[in-house]
Parts: structure tokens; C-alpha cells; sequence
């Protein structure tokens, strides 16, 4: 019996167990479900091990894996949700993964490994290594068992989980993130669909229902038809059949009344869509409820933001390098220190948007708005002050003393709380999070908010170009979908200078986590109104978008001639003609926010 037909007979199997258990409540026949395609899995992660260890592995292991890889894509939507830890194993990213709070590596493990020995070409000294990938996924299958066994499954979770899987193909899936030499994103992505489409089968509202289920039909169908990774239209499918589909889940949820928990995170549980005006909470990463947004906090913030007096010498505000009409960063390639004498280290970034990441600064050094603001301040480069000493010099002016007895009343003050100005600061800050650009009006469905042109480049950006592997669709910038508790770091291979063959001597994350293989890596920053915050990267080295293009195209640092031996982007080139990068900055220019 040959893969495939093993496969298809397990499959039927599987169906006729479920069929036995239709009198068990939809949560109870979904945790049989996922059970069964998690022995579907494991099974085919055998076959595969028999398959890699025979005489003639190489000549079946292409299309092999194809096959595994979409077995895993039937549990996926669940094993992403329930136990992410095992999740990273079976299909995480081929890059070391370090936790920023711990500074603990991991090594990379999974299919996106194995992948890189079987494609494009098979790597035949790889077989122990695949073997040694393989076995790790057992063990993998043996935790989500165990889970699923002993855990509860609640039905709000389900929804949650459901809908989850669906921003995930919307901003991972179909670019390629988890399959960048198979491309096989859209059958891959079909399959994923498949299973959720059969989980949400298991609820039923007259009417909805039948909208869903048909919703994902046609979703499916449509994957499936346009299999081509380039030319595949990702704005039809995510404005026509994904936003849709995220909708009606939502819609069905609510009808069954079933009481959603809810717990801090970034995209709202209640969201319909990536493109709600209020999908993302500000709030999300705050350092607790006391210090969340508040119209009165950012009012006084805005004040303190422009305030020269929260510097030492009394002439530098957030708002000398910051500023509005660049879009909050300073134009320059780096500013001065406030005394004058030198260039600051880094180029200023942006602030807009900044409350939508877990970690703040090029070097992800600070967790919290709160905590960056008081860096800086404290920065003797930048500021040059303390907390402290700029409470006393507020507190001494009658106008300041007004305002913060009205926006943080307290019984006996004597003075002002160092924090206060921090969280007024980081509440405007919060306040700037303005997800509202022309991009935002076309997916929320007014289709002549984008001409043919941007179009164009947005597909380009999800697709060929690879952008929106490292700059996450709908935020662009890092945080990881859809959860959105992590944060990516890059190795670009940033030049000291342009067309230069020297890297950048900044070590970037590598000064707060000594791993060696982030050495030179940075933050991914948002691409969101980057027609406005020329120039361009940690450094400003890039003058224009079309310098930072080409710079991509050409494969990073490497790809020009710089040795960057951890490189972290691909060093190959990415093949786009002028008129595609034309199109790709026609797109970001369409990204920039509105006050």
C-alpha cells in the first residue's frame, strides 16, 4: 500500500469513528476530532521515517512531504491555538528562536527544517538530520495527544481558536511565511480551511449555517483554482472570502449565545475582522489597568510631549525629535545628542502606531511604553534628565500642579508621581495608534480607496516580494499574528553606508541578548507610513523606498556583498523589475494614517 492510499483508508476510518459520536456535544466531537487527526498526523509522520530510511527515499520524498505537510495543515487550527510550544516544533520558523524576557535560545526544529534539505534540491547528507526532525515530531504528536486527552475543550475557545486560523492564512498563509521553497501556500492554505469549515460544522443557527458553510466553499474553491504563488490575488481573496468568513464566525458565535472569556491580548476576541476600526486594544501591553489609555492622560501627554523642561538643560521635547509632520520621527539620518557634540546611535523612528508592539527601541530593550519613555529620558545623550527631577520642576509650576491633581486626583498631595508623567506620555502615545490609511478604507470595502497601481503592489508585497513574511499584514511591522506576543528580529546585513561593502558595527539586539546568531539584528519596524519617515533603517543609511527596494531585491547585505554569515533574510535575489518596485512603493505610500 503506496502514502496516499494509506492516507485516504486512515481517513475513512477517522470519518466513521466521528460519525459513531454525532450525539456528543459539538465540543466533545471536536476534542474526538482533533485526536484523530492528531493519530492521522503521527501516522504519517511514520510513513514518512519508513519512507526516509528506505533504498529509495530520494526519488519519493519530494512529494512525500507535500503530503505530510498537508496532513499537519488538518490540525493546525488547533494545535496553533491549544499548544503553541509543541506547535513551533512541528512547524516553526527555521531561525533561532530566543525569548526576549529570559534570553533562552531555541534551536529551530520542525517542517520548515526539513524543508530547506528536501527543497529545491534534496540534500542527501541529510538523512540523519531528517530522521532526527522526524523523531522530534513524534514526540510532538505524543504532547498534543496528552493535551487533548487530559484538557477540556470549552466551545468559546473553539470560535476563538476557529477564527484565528483564518487571520492566520490571511497574513501568514498565503504569503509563504511557512512553506518560502514549496510554495505550495494556496493548496496548503485550502486544507486549513477544509478543517476549520468541518469544526464550525458542528454549530448550527438557521441561515447562518448555510452562509458559512457556503462562505467556505467558495473560499476553498477559489485556493484551490489559483494555485500560482505570484500571480495569485490576495487582495480579492482576503477583502471577498477572508474578511467575509472571520465575519459570519462571529456572527454565529453571538447568535448561540455562547459567553465569550475574555483575557488580554492585542486583536480583540470580539473583532470580525483584521480591519475593525477597534480591533487592536492600546491597551494591550500596558504595564496594568491603571495605566490604561484615558482622553484626560493623553491631553496631558501631548502637553509633556512638547514640554522642553522634561529635558536636563530645558531645551530638547519628545516633540524636537518626533515630529507630527514627519510623521513623528525628524527627517535626519541620526539627530544630535542634546548637547550637540555627536550623532545619537540609531535613527528616529516613528512613534505612530508604537502601542501596537510588545517590545519597544530598534533593540527591543524596553516591554512597555512606560518603560521607553523613561529610558529615554534618562538617557544622557538624549535627555539628559531624570523622572524625578522633572516632577519637581512640573509640581513648581501652578498650571502642571492643576493638571495632574485633575487627571490623577489624590487625597494630600505633596508632589507628582515620576510614573504619572510616564503614563501621561505613553497614554498620547497610545492615542497615536491611528490604523485608518487608504489600505484600511479598501479592505472595510471601498474599493476606490486604492488605484490598480497600489493594488498591484499590495499583492506584490504578500506575494513575490516576501514582505509581508517579516512585515505582518494588517500591522506591518513585526508582531507576530495572531497572537501577537512576539516580536521578529531580522539580520539584513545593513551596510555602514550605501553601496558600501562594510555591515553596519551597531550589534543591535545582540547588546541586550548575546546570542550570536542575532548579531546586527534589529527589530522589524513597521512599514505603515514609511513614505513619510525617510530615511531608512536603524542606521538611515537609505535615503528613498527605492534604495531600501533595491537593497531587498538584491538579497540583503549578502545578496550586495557584505559578509554576513547569520544573515537572517534570504540572501537571493527576489527577481522584481523596476515597474514592480514602482508598484510596491505606489502600495506603502497608500499606508500612511490620517489624524
Amino acid at each position: 500500500m503506496n502514502f496516499s492510499k494509506a492516507l485516504i483508508r486512515l481517513t475513512i476510518c477517522i470519518a466513521f469513528i466521528s460519525c459513531r459520536h454525532q450525539s456528543d456535544p459539538p465540543a466533545a466531537q471536536i476534542k474526538k476530532n482533533i485526536l484523530a487527526q492528531v493519530d492521522s498526523f503521527e501516522y504519517a509522520v511514520d510513513q514518512f521515517t519508513r519512507l526516509t530510511s528506505g533504498s529509495e527515499w530520494q526519488t519519493r520524498i519530494q512529494p512525500a512531504f507535500l503530503e505530510l505537510r498537508d496532513t499537519y495543515k488538518k490540525m493546525e487550527w488547533a494545535t496553533e491555538y491549544f499548544t503553541p510550544t509543541n506547535s513551533r516544533l512541528i512547524n516553526g520558523a527555521p531561525v533561532v528562536e530566543v525569548e526576549p524576557a529570559s534570553g533562552w535560545s531555541f534551536k529551530p526544529a520542525g517542517m520548515q527544517v526539513m524543508e530547506a534539505d528536501i527543497f529545491p534540491e534534496i540534500n542527501t547528507s541529510k538523512r540523519a538530520s531528517l530522521l532526527e526532525q522526524l523523531n522530534l515530531l513524534k514526540e510532538q504528536c505524543q504532547e498534543v495527544r496528552s493535551y487533548h486527552t487530559h484538557v477540556p475543550l470549552a466551545d468559546w475557545q473553539v470560535f476563538d481558536a476557529c477564527k484565528q486560523e483564518v487571520f492566520r492564512i490571511l497574513t501568514l498563509g498565503i504569503t509563504g511565511y511557512d512553506n518560502p521553497l514549496t510554495l505550495h501556500s494556496m493548496a496548503e492554505s485550502a486544507t486549513a480551511l477544509q478543517a476549520v469549515q468541518a469544526t464550525m460544522a458542528h454549530y448550527s443557527v438557521q441561515g447562518i449555517s448555510h452562509q458559512l458553510d457556503s462562505q467556505f466553499t467558495v473560499a476553498i474553491r477559489y485556493l484551490r483554482s489559483h494555485p500560482d504563488f505570484n500571480q495569485f490575488d490576495r487582495a480579492i481573496f482576503i477583502s471577498a472570502f477572508g474578511n467575509p468568513l472571520s465575519s459570519i464566525i462571529s456572527q454565529l458565535h453571538d447568535s448561540l449565545h455562547i459567553p465569550l472569556v475574555k483575557y488580554n491580548r492585542l486583536l480583540r476576541q470580539d473583532a470580525q475582522t483584521l480591519f475593525d476600526s477597534s480591533a487592536f486594544d492600546v491597551n494591550a501591553y500596558s504595564p496594568g489597568h491603571n495605566f490604561n489609555y484615558s482622553k484626560a492622560k493623553a491631553m496631558l501627554g501631548k502637553k509633556l510631549f512638547n514640554e522642553p523642561l522634561l529635558s536636563g538643560s530645558g531645551t530638547r521635547s519628545c516633540g524636537s525629535c518626533h515630529r507630527p509632520e514627519n510623521a513623528y520621527t525628524d527627517g535626519l539620518v541620526k539627530n544630535t545628542t542634546i548637547n550637540g557634540k555627536k550623532l545619537l546611535l540609531r535613527n528616529t523612528p516613528t512613534l505612530l502606531n508604537a502601542a501596537l508592539q510588545p517590545y519597544l527601541f530598534y533593540d527591543l530593550r524596553a516591554i512597555t511604553l512606560e518603560d521607553q519613555l523613561q529610558d529615554v529620558i534618562h538617557n544622557p545623550d538624549e535627555m539628559h534628565s531624570t523622572l524625578r527631577q522633572a516632577s519637581k520642576k512640573l509640581w513648581a509650576l501652578p498650571s502642571y500642579r492643576k493638571l495632574f491633581l485633575e487627571v490623577f486626583p489624590s487625597k494630600n498631595r505633596s508632589g507628582i508621581d515620576s510614573m504619572e508623567i510616564a503614563n501621561a506620555l505613553a497614554s498620547y502615545l497610545r492615542s497615536l495608534t491611528l490604523l485608518n490609511s487608504r489600505f484600511d478604507d479598501y479592505m472595510r470595502g471601498n474599493k476606490k480607496a486604492m488605484n490598480q497601481q497600489e493594488v498591484k503592489g499590495f499583492n506584490l508585497f504578500m506575494g513575490k516580494a516576501k514582505c509581508a513574511t517579516c512585515h505582518f499584514m494588517p500591522l506591518f511591522n513585526g508582531t507576530f499574528p495572531p497572537k501577537y506576543y512576539q516580536t521578529e528580529v531580522e539580520v539584513l546585513g545593513v551596510p555602514s553606508a550605501i553601496h558600501n561593502k562594510t555591515i553596519d558595527p551597531d550589534s543591535g539586539w545582540y547588546r541586550i541578548i548575546p546570542v550570536p546568531d542575532y548579531l546586527h539584528g534589529f527589530k522589524t519596524t513597521s512599514v505603515r507610513n514609511a513614505a513619510k519617515t525617510a530615511p531608512y533603517m536603524h542606521n538611515g543609511v537609505f535615503p528613498t523606498l527605492q534604495d531600501v527596494m533595491e537593497f531587498y531585491n538584491d538579497g540583503g547585505g549578502s545578496g550586495q556583498g557584505v559578509h554576513v554569515p547569520n544573515q537572517s533574510l534570504a540572501p537571493d535575489s527576489l527577481h522584481l523589475s523596476q515597474p514592480e518596485i514602482d508598484q510596491i512603493i505606489a502600495f506603502i505610500g497608500s499606508l500612511d494614517s490620517r489624524e
